[in-house]
């Protein structure tokens, strides 16, 4: 049997006798699946570190142990949290109705498109990569919501009935907030940070599904201001896993969830 330069089991049938000639590399190549044992992947973020371990990587262990070939690509985290954050500051900030001038409103666009929409779209696909379910489905679906919302307000509003455009926005929120609901679930198992983030996110979207649907605008308005709520949790769980990343110690907690 001839030597490759991935690792090959023996071949079908038989079964190997004396010392291996195959080995495993020092450091696994991209698409190398090979790993010492199996390990779960996941974000960590922002809790305490194990002995030479970063936020988001495998921990490894005892002589010879192999890191993950995910192990040198960034903790996307931060970078889908803190966009996730600001665009929903800005848009809260005029759903609480702090601005109350609509035309300004149109600030939110471009946000909503490269930050809250590319950025947190692109950080979901890193998860992804990095084989962690949750992080994945949640920036990849929000990076979306982002996108969807400033082609609604831009390309869709402009031609819906005037007396009869609540009913569609109250339908594209309450969509929402049903996927934010179920996520909320999952997210108690990820940090005590992420999960503030996603409870405040779904009393927002309920609180402006409501808001919309019954055209009550002090409803709308408080569900702003939990909004900025939901922003600050966001912001709080970005800071924490970049700085702790930064820092190599947990600097501020996220109190992630025990496994």
């Amino acid at each position: 049997m001839s030597e490759t330069s991935g690792m090959q089991g023996p071949a079908s049938g038989s079964e190997p006798t004396g010392r291996s000639e195959i080995r495993m590399p020092d450091t696994p190549r991209a698409g190398d699946t090979r790993v010492a044992e199996r390990q779960d992947v996941r974000m960590d973020t922002g809790g305490a570190y194990a002995a030479g371990s970063q936020p988001g990587f495998p921990a490894t262990s005892g002589a010879g142990a192999v890191m993950s070939p995910t192990a040198g690509i960034a903790d996307p985290g931060p970078l889908g949290l803190a966009a996730f954050a600001m665009t929903t500051f800005v848009l809260s900030v005029f759903n609480a109705n702090i601005i109350s001038d609509a035309r300004l409103e149109a600030v939110v666009l471009p946000l909503a498109l490269f930050y809250g929409g590319l950025a947190q779209l692109l950080a979901g696909m890193w998860e992804f990569r990095k084989a962690n379910t949750f992080g994945a489905t949640a920036f990849a679906s929000f990076g979306a919501f982002w996108l969807s919302y400033a082609a609604y307000v831009k390309f869709v509003v402009p031609d819906l009935p005037t007396a009869t455009e609540y009913k569609a926005t109250g339908l594209f929120l309450l969509a929402w907030a049903i996927f934010t609901a179920y996520m909320t679930v999952a997210s108690m198992r990820v940090s005590g940070a992420v999960m503030m983030v996603f409870i405040t996110l779904t009393a927002t979207f309920v609180l402006l599904t409501i808001g919309a649907l019954g055209q009550h605008p002090n409803i709308t308005k408080v569900g702003g201001i939990v909004g900025l709520v939901t922003a600050g949790f966001a912001w709080y769980a970005s800071f924490a896993t970049v700085t702790n990343d930064t820092w190599k110690r947990t600097i501020l907690p996220t109190f992630p969830a025990r496994r």
